[in-house]
Order: C-alpha cells, then structure tokens, then sequence
C-alpha cells in the first residue's frame, strides 16, 4: 500500500515537540515529526519480529538448539 504524501498543517505540543527534538538529534519540527514516525515504524516492526520469534519458539523450531551434542567443536 502506498501512502499519498500530502502537506498538512498540525497543532503540535511544543514542549513535547522540543524533549523530541532532544531525544532524537533533530532541528526542526518537520524533521522531528519524520524521525519520530520512522522511530515508532521501526518499534512496531521489531515486535512483530520478536512475536514471530516467539512463536517459532512455542513450535519447537529452536529446540535442536538445546541438544549440546550438536554444538560445534
């Protein structure tokens, strides 16, 4: 699904727009705003990798894993 890319005008929290600038090295409102959706695309991204890790491991995928007579030597 692609997104349509649009300029929009938002009511930002300037306190909370300035701790974000902070927290993410940024120096803008625009860049703030873009730096924190990727950071929460990325946060959504690595759960849903350790739910799938999570599963494999209630299936039993990594068990061979646990058997030390198969570790390299």
């Amino acid at each position: 699904m692609e997104a349509k890319i649009e300029n929009v005008q938002l009511n930002l929290d300037d306190e909370t727009l300035i701790e974000a600038a902070k927290i993410l090295g940024t120096r803008n409102a625009a860049d703030t705003v873009n730096a924190a959706l990727r950071e929460i695309v990325d946060i959504r991204k690595r759960v849903e990798a350790m739910e799938k890790l999570a599963e494999m491991g209630a299936r039993g995928d990594f068990d061979e894993f646990l058997d030390k007579s198969t570790y390299r030597r």
